[in-house]
């Protein structure tokens, strides 16, 4: 089999615009590309730490997690030693001619007998400020690009890791008034406990695919915390350095924003109590916004979108990862971090990254390369579906 890998990019480039200087990771360095799987790979994080004469370093630094740009260094050391990535081929365009898919990129046509689609989600901008984007108002994913000046007054909308990986990082770059808005009642932690950590294993992954969609909706709202709070480390920092500003009320907890215009050099906030309904405003010169982003499929598929099955909260997605369409069996088109809505909280997250390369793997290849097979959960699920 042969494998091409398109990047649009002209190098591997791990989120570059928030590759804050003491950004950690959320899971272990064994949550790596390859460890949960094969753990004798020559592409692990470990093997990176040797080859760099590192691993003793590391280890005597006691870090529990490595930092944003160590891993992002670890990620491009890995796709150094790959010949089969090929840069700067944007994908334009995909159909199926009958007996094969025909991929249309910035260089030509190609053809492929499978796709696996790993262009991960896209940046979610609320409505009352797409017309706005620019040099100061701005997604987190832009924040390193685009960093305020000392003395502009910076509010920070969301309340999640990246808003607060950027909060602590306005505080410590001199921006004393910066404010951060979140919908949340408080700013709150991670669920790292052992019972949570449970979620995020291949078990738990396949019985929550047997559920159905009402119940797998329900379970994701509940479960938002395992993924998205906040890490204690990084709360207990952000506090500490409010300790030592002497700062007042720079959390605004319970408010979303449902406005954002221009206001003389600036912009003016209109925000909404989540409880009382009350409105209240800000005023800023610089907007941030930490919220989030939102899984769909790729624009290049338009030209099969009517021939994949969707249901309520996305496309259909298998056991295996492939989308149900109607297209020949052997034609399959799998999602890469794009089926959280079918195969639980894990999905966009590192640790069953490897995990779901494997199933993707051994499904193409029509046999088990890998051990993809879990032990049951220490937690006796919901059964699933017949």
């Amino acid at each position: 089999m042969r494998l091409r890998l398109f990047e649009q990019r002209p190098a591997v480039s791990w989120h570059p615009g928030m590759l804050l200087p003491d950004a950690l990771l959320q899971v272990s360095h064994l949550k790596d590309l390859v460890t949960p799987v094969l753990p004798t790979s020559p592409h692990s994080f470990l093997a990176y730490l040797v080859e760099h004469r590192l691993f003793y370093r590391s280890l005597a630094a006691g870090f529990e997690r490595p930092s944003r740009a160590e891993f992002d260094r670890y990620l491009r050391w890995v796709a150094g030693r790959l010949p089969s990535i090929e840069y700067r081929r944007r994908v334009e365009r995909v159909d199926h001619d009958g007996t094969g898919f025909v991929v249309g990129t910035s260089d030509g046509e190609h053809r492929a007998r499978s796709l696996v689609l790993g262009c991960g989600p896209v940046r979610f901008v609320p409505e009352c400020a797409r017309a706005h984007v620019g040099e100061t108002v701005f997604h987190t994913s832009d924040y390193v690009y685009r960093l305020p000046q000392p003395g502009r007054r910076v509010v920070v909308i969301g309340g999640g890791q990246s808003g607060a990986e950027v909060f602590l990082d306005l505080l410590n770059r001199g921006h004393r008034d910066a404010t951060l808005i979140t919908r949340r009642s408080n700013l709150l932690p991670l669920d790292d406990s052992p019972f949570t950590n449970e979620l995020f294993t291949p078990h738990y992954a396949m019985a929550f695919h047997g559920l159905d969609p009402a119940a797998r909706r329900a379970l994701l709202a509940e479960q938002v915390l395992a993924s998205d709070g906040v890490s204690a480390d990084l709360l207990r920092g952000i506090y500490r350095r409010l300790y030592e500003l002497r700062a007042e009320s720079a959390v605004r907890a319970q408010r979303e924003l449902v406005d954002l215009r221009p206001a003389g050099r600036g912009w003016s906030l209109t925000l909404r109590h989540t409880r009382t309904g009350a409105a209240t405003h800000e005023t800023a010169d610089v907007v941030v916004l930490a919220t989030g982003y939102r899984h769909d499929l790729p624009a290049f598929l338009e030209p099969l979108r009517g021939r994949i099955r969707y249901e309520a909260d996305g496309p259909v997605v298998r056991r295996d990862f492939s989308l149900d369409w109607d297209g020949p069996e052997e034609s399959a088109i799998f999602v890469q971090n794009g089926a959280r809505h079918s195969h639980g909280i894990a999905d966009p997250n590192l640790s069953l990254l490897a995990w779901r390369s494997a199933v993707i793997a051994n499904s193409l290849l029509g046999k088990q390369l890998y051990d993809i097979d879990d032990r049951p959960s220490a937690v006796t699920w919901e059964e699933a579906r017949a």
